[in-house]
C-alpha cells in the first residue's frame, strides 16, 4: 500500500477493524461462504471443465486456465458481474496480479527494513516498480468504482461489495475523519484479490501436479469419489465430511508446499517478550510458516507428502492444530472460505471428469517453488484424459 497503511492486509487498531468488520459483514450479505458462492464456483467449474474437454487431451499448464476461474468468483461479490474468460480486461488484472506476487516477497525486502532508501534508489529497491503496479491496479478498479458511482441507487447497497461500501462513503460524506475514500477502497479490493485469487489457483495447480507425479494418490481419490458421488454431480461443500482423503490431500499440499512462507506482517502494540527476546514496541513480526509446517519434531517426515498423517483411525481428518496456511486469529486470511471451497471443488470436480497424466516427451513437474509472495510451480504440461 505504498506506505499509506491502507486496505486490511497493512493496518491495525480502529482503522483496520472497522474495515475488517465492514469487507466481512459485506461479503456474507452478498452470499460469500454461503449457498450463492457454491453456485459461483459451480459456474466457474462447470465452465473450466468444458474448456478442458475442448483441448481434447492436448498438453496444457493447469496454471494457464485455473487463475481465471477463481479470479471470476472474486470479481462476482466485488463488482457484481463475472468477466468473460476472453476479455482484454481479465487478462490485464491477471497480468498484473501475477507481476506484482512475482516481484516482491512478504517481508517488503530491502524497503520494509530501510525505507528511507525509497528516496536515495527507487529502481534499484524496486519502489519505482511497485509505484507503477499500483497506479495501474488503482485505474483498473476505479473505472467499475466509477461506474458504479453512476449507477448508485440504494436498492443496490447489497448487490455487491461496491454498491455496500459506496453507500458507506455516502453516509459519512458529512465526516472530516471519515476513512470511507475511493483510495481505500482500491486498497480493499486489492487486499481481497491478492489474499483470495493467486494463493488460490496455485494451490490447486500444485494439487494437480501432485496427482501427476503421485498418480496411485490420484487413484485412490478417484476411488473415494466415485463411491460418493454419481459422474454428473456437482460437488458441494457438505460433500468434506464423505472425501476425507481428498480433503486430507488438500492439507497436505498446503502443508507441504507453504506456498505462503511469510505472513503477512503483524505489529507489536507494546514491548513484549517472545521466545526469550526482548521485541521493542511497533516492531514488525513475520510469522516463517516452513518452520511451522516443515517442524519434524511435530510432523515426523515433513520431507515426505503423506496425506495421511491428517487421518485418524477412523478415517476422520485430524492433526491440523499445527497447519496455518490462512494464519491464526483474528487477523486470518480473508479469502479462506472461498480458497476452501474452491479447492476442494474444483478438485474433486477435475478428478470425477478427467485423469491427469504427464504430457509426453515433457519434463517432469519440479518440486522446487518459484519465488515471490506468493510461490508457485515452474509452468509444467498435463494431459486431462476423459474418463
Amino acid at each position: 500500500t505504498m506506505g499509506t497503511r491502507l486496505g486490511v492486509t497493512c493496518t491495525d487498531g480502529p482503522f483496520w477493524a472497522e474495515h475488517r468488520n465492514f469487507v466481512t459483514r459485506h461479503l456474507r450479505q452478498a452470499g460469500y461462504g454461503r449457498q450463492p458462492m457454491q453456485l459461483q464456483i459451480q459456474n466457474e467449474l462447470n465452465e473450466l471443465t468444458g474448456i478442458i474437454r475442448d483441448l481434447k487431451e492436448e498438453p496444457v499448464w493447469p496454471g494457464s486456465l485455473l487463475p481465471t476461474s477463481v479470479i471470476n468468483v472474486l470479481w462476482t461479490f466485488t463488482t457484481g458481474s463475472r468477466i468473460p474468460r476472453n476479455d482484454e480486461r481479465l487478462t490485464r488484472l491477471l497480468q498484473l496480479l501475477q507481476s506484482r506476487s512475482k516481484a516482491f516477497d512478504m517481508s517488503g525486502g530491502i524497503l520494509s527494513q530501510l525505507p528511507w532508501l525509497r528516496h536515495v534508489a527507487p529502481e534499484w529497491t524496486g519502489y519505482n516498480l511497485l509505484k507503477r503496479f499500483n497506479k495501474e491496479l488503482n485505474e483498473f478498479f476505479m473505472i467499475t468504482i466509477d461506474k458504479h458511482h453512476l449507477d448508485y441507487s440504494e436498492d443496490k447497497c447489497n448487490d455487491d461489495l461496491i454498491y455496500a461500501y459506496i453507500k458507506e462513503m455516502k453516509e459519512h460524506k458529512e465526516d472530516p475523519s471519515t476513512t470511507f475514500t475511493n483510495l481505500q477502497l482500491t486498497m480493499i479490493i486489492l487486499d481481497i484479490f491478492i489474499a483470495g485469487s493467486q494463493t488460490t489457483s496455485v494451490t490447486i495447480d500444485l494439487a494437480f501436479m501432485m496427482m501427476v507425479l503421485k498418480p496411485e494418490i490420484q487413484r485412490k481419490m478417484q476411488e473415494e469419489i466415485d463411491q460418493n458421488l454419481q459422474p454428473d454431480e456437482l460437488p458441494q461443500q457438505i460433500d468434506r465430511t464423505n472425501l476425507p482423503y481428498t480433503e486430507a490431500f488438500l492439507l497436505e499440499v498446503q502443508r507441504f508446499f507453504h506456498i505462503v512462507p511469510v505472513s503477512g506482517p503483524r505489529r507489536t502494540l507494546d514491548k513484549c517478550t517472545l521466545g526469550g527476546y526482548q521485541i521493542p514496541k511497533n516492531t514488525t513480526i513475520l510469522m516463517g510458516l516452513r518452520t511451522v509446517h516443515m517442524d519434524a519434531e511435530h510432523w515426523g517426515d515433513p520431507e515426505n507428502f503423506r496425506p495421511e498423517r491428517f487421518l485418524d483411525a477412523d478415517n476422520k481428518i485430524c492433526n491440523t492444530e499445527r497447519l496455518t496456511p490462512f494464519g491464526l486469529g483474528r487477523r486470518r486470511c480473508l479469502g479462506e472460505s472461498l480458497a476452501r471451497s474452491c479447492m476442494f471443488m474444483f478438485v474433486v470436480g477435475i478428478l470425477q471428469k478427467f485423469s491427469l497424466h504427464n504430457a509426453e516427451g515433457s519434463e517432469e513437474p519440479q518440486l522446487k517453488l518459484l519465488p515471490g509472495i506468493t510461490l508457485s510451480p515452474k509452468p509444467y504440461k498435463v494431459v486431462f484424459r476423459k474418463r
